[in-house]
């Protein structure tokens, strides 16, 4: 009777196994059919869409950290110069459709590809050279608390 008692327990023990393991295997199956559902179906995108990486958004995310009479310069400069730097950014904008057109042609032609990558370049830099030109003159308007803030925007907001 002894030697009877012990393999009792021991099968009484291992019979929550089988239910606890059928259980875990279910609630797995579960979650994987959840996440696969969810990244299969038509999910609207809205709040990526919104996301703005253009340099409006950067400068206008910069003006917000500065002071009242240093963001109000700014947003002058900008006003100012707003012809300027939609121009700049449409040479760019157009320039890259080249690029996005050559790659798209029906006879793929390398050298017409790099070329439309080089105006890119070129565009990118008078983009880049005329958003400079803004912040460099609002920056002349503005106080040394402002131009701090401004010199330490690049450090605090991933070099942008």
């Amino acid at each position: 009777m002894t030697s009877i008692m012990p393999q009792i327990e021991r099968a009484g023990r291992k019979s929550w196994l089988l239910p606890a393991s059928l259980a875990l295997n279910l609630l797995f199956v579960g979650a994987a059919g959840a996440v696969a559902l969810r990244y299969t179906g038509s999910v609207p995108l809205a709040t990526v869409a919104r996301i703005d990486h253009s340099a409006t958004d950067r400068l206008n995310r910069l003006v917000a950290t500065l002071p009242l009479n240093d963001a109000q310069a700014m947003r002058s400069e900008l006003r100012t110069d707003a012809r300027k730097v939609a121009a700049a950014q449409a040479d760019l904008r157009l320039s890259q459709e080249q690029v996005r057109d050559s790659l798209r042609a029906e006879r793929f032609d390398p050298d017409a590809l790099r070329a439309a990558m080089a105006q890119v370049e070129v565009a990118r830099q008078n983009y880049h050279l005329v958003l400079e030109e803004v912040i460099a003159t609002a920056a002349v308007k503005m106080s040394d608390v402002g131009r701090n803030k401004l010199a330490d925007w690049g450090a605090t907001h991933g070099g942008t």
